[in-house]
């Protein structure tokens, strides 16, 4: 049987052994992964999963570009720099610094796309690496595009923005000839192909094709509809080579011979196209499978390459285009199939990237309660003086409700135990109230001489002992003798009596008693009332009067910017923040000590009409 004094002792030791066992395994995870650089303040693990649990590659994988989607639910942005110029990312051994590139940084939306080169990716395991963020003091920007990419590719368009839709991010430095207008990326932003004006890539030495050499081209597409024409395309007279769809199913055609997909690819969804040219076959890839194979060698062109079209008049497929990648060698199809899921939907990306959570340079992990405190602080720097005015009343009005609160908490347990007491009490007196019928106060206080003085000194403190006392001296002081005669005049007989009159003056008196116990219930409650209803109302008036002076300092200075609205914005909605943090613990704590006050109220209503009635029984009417 647990013995009920050794409670507190077995918590608090087993909570000394969890914290030994936190700060020992903090020990051994600091141990297994020292920090890189102490200015980085904060780290990401990632893991790209190879295995059962993951997404299964086929062999070995070097140099793989990988795709991070970041964005409020994995990443703080405001935790990090502006441009996100403070990314590092560390291999597993803690010092080499792998290669990145930033396509786009949004720190108003809280989106961006990184594109980071990882030097190997073991078949049927798990490879690791870090995200270090955080500097934002003196971290220089090291995204590097041309370092990103092997060797083998020599052309990589994301189509970023319409800055840089003609801009190839590889060392070659090509460009494509007859952009339009941006239109929506499976990564960030696209290019949108017409069907009847193609893409060119002029000729170039890092494009020249050698007969019966490697090769790999593939793009993200989006078809407009059932698509029809050629995505892909470079001729010389007879020698050629394409890839297109025909009734939307795809293919690839070199020098006249075309060897086709098998199935068609649905409209208004993106899909991963790659062709893979290299020893003795063309293979095609949708989404990272196979799906098609043609027996032939790579033709010798050095002719402009086109897409969506053939620059001849073949007209190309309608939709959108985005993420064209040229390579002079043949890819892997695990490389294939890594790009396919790396960049398509987040679902399937999941599965083979996994982005930690946030570890401390002290290499104890963050957890969602310390980001939101974190971030608090951050944004408490930016508050005005009117908004700490605001926060300090705040802060008071919820200390004084929570005193408050408390000592209503302790009063209405110890009046709920002391009127149990009571009760008990007075049901064994209830059915025959002889032992009251005295004059002598002290009886009437211990009822009859049955309470002895430890239960008297507890129901001292029950609102209901209160009313029975107030009730039995008005008895003591109203009641008279009544005398009964016999018929033959020889007998008489004395019994006690009321009058109907002094029935309701001691009614009366138990309700005015009544009175004074529900006022002393309720006093004090008005301050809980003055936080629900005034805490809202302060931090109002914090936030308006913070706008204010943010939009009076940016129209003084000239500068609208997101970057100088923001953090003025925050700290003024800061006060709001306060005033509601104070408002609706007030409002649910108000709830429940009305609730509980009105079961005390009702208790002492039942319990005056209760002794009334045994009152009124007990003693004729006089």
């Amino acid at each position: 049987m647990i013995r009920p004094h050794l409670i507190p002792r077995t918590i608090a030791c087993l909570g000394l052994l969890l914290a030994a066992l936190t700060c020992l395994h903090a020990e051994e995870h600091a141990a297994a992964h020292p920090w890189w650089d102490a200015k980085w303040p904060s780290r990401k693990k990632l893991v790209i999963d190879a295995g059962t649990g993951g997404v299964q590659l086929q062999g070995d994988l070097k140099d793989a570009v990988l795709l991070l989607r970041l964005h409020d639910g994995n990443f703080n942005f405001l935790a990090s720099k502006e441009d996100g110029s403070d990314l590092r990312f560390v291999s597993d051994d803690n010092k080499t610094v792998l290669p990145h590139h930033i396509e786009k940084w949004d720190g108003l939306l809280n989106e961006a796309y990184v594109w980071v080169k990882v030097p190997e990716v073991k078949s049927g395991a798990a490879t690791t690496f870090w995200m270090y963020t955080g500097n934002v003091t003196d971290a220089a920007a090291t995204a590097d595009a041309k370092g990103t990419f092997d060797e083998g590719t020599v052309a990589v368009f994301h189509f970023a923005d319409a800055a840089s839709l003609s801009k190839d991010s590889t060392v070659s430095a090509l460009t494509i000839e007859g952009t339009t207008a941006a239109g929506p990326g499976n990564v960030g932003s696209g290019q949108r192909l017409t069907g009847t004006a193609p893409l060119t890539i002029q000729p170039a030495p890092q494009i020249e094709w050698t007969e019966g050499g490697s090769f790999t081209f593939s793009a993200w597409f989006k078809p407009a509809g059932a698509p029809e024409g050629v995505l892909f395309s470079r001729k010389d007279g007879a020698k050629s080579l394409s890839v297109g769809f025909s009734a939307g199913i795809p293919y690839v055609e070199v020098n006249g011979q075309r060897g086709s997909g098998t199935s068609p690819v649905a409209p208004g969804a993106w899909h991963h196209v790659a062709l893979v040219v290299g020893s003795g076959k063309a293979a095609l890839f949708v989404n990272g499978k196979a799906d098609g194979t043609l027996a032939a060698t790579l033709p010798a062109l050095q002719t402009p390459v086109h897409l969506g079209g053939d620059g001849a008049g073949g007209r190309g497929p309608l939709g959108d285009l985005d993420e064209v990648r040229l390579a002079k060698a043949a890819r892997s199809e695990g490389m294939v199939l890594f790009d396919a899921v790396s960049q398509g939907p987040a679902s399937e990306a999941g599965k083979l990237v996994v982005i930690g959570q946030d570890e401390l340079s002290e290499h104890a992990e963050e957890g969602e309660l310390m980001k939101h405190l974190s971030l608090l602080a951050d944004i408490s720097k930016d508050l005005t003086f009117d908004g700490w005015v605001v926060i300090v009343l705040c802060a008071l009005l919820a200390i004084v409700g929570m005193f408050i609160a408390a000592g209503k908490f302790m009063y209405l347990n110890t009046i709920e135990k002391a009127s149990k007491e009571f009760i008990k009490r007075w049901e064994k007196i209830s059915s025959d109230l002889t032992a009251l019928d005295s004059e002598n106060e002290d009886s009437i206080k211990s009822m009859g001489g049955t309470v002895n003085a430890k239960s008297m000194k507890l129901m001292r403190k029950s609102p209901l002992y209160h009313i029975y006392h107030l009730g039995s001296e008005e008895i003591a002081r109203r009641v008279t003798t009544v005398r009964e005669i016999t018929l033959d005049g020889t007998k008489r007989k004395e019994s006690k009596g009321l009058s109907g009159r002094s029935i309701q003056a001691i009614k009366a008196t138990m309700h005015g008693g009544l009175v004074r116990e529900v006022q002393k219930l309720h006093s004090n409650l008005v301050f809980l009332t003055i936080g629900i209803a005034g805490g809202p109302y302060l931090g109002l008036l914090g936030t308006v009067i913070g706008v204010m002076i943010t939009f009076a300092v940016i129209a003084k200075s000239g500068q609208v910017e997101v970057n100088s609205i923001a953090p003025g914005i925050a700290g003024a909605l800061l006060a709001t923040v306060a005033g509601l943090a104070v408002a609706i613990p007030c409002l649910f704590i108000y709830s429940y000590l009305s609730s509980r006050i009105k079961d005390v109220v009702t208790n002492m209503e039942t319990f005056i009409d209760e002794f009334i009635a045994k009152m009124a029984e007990h003693h004729k009417e006089a």
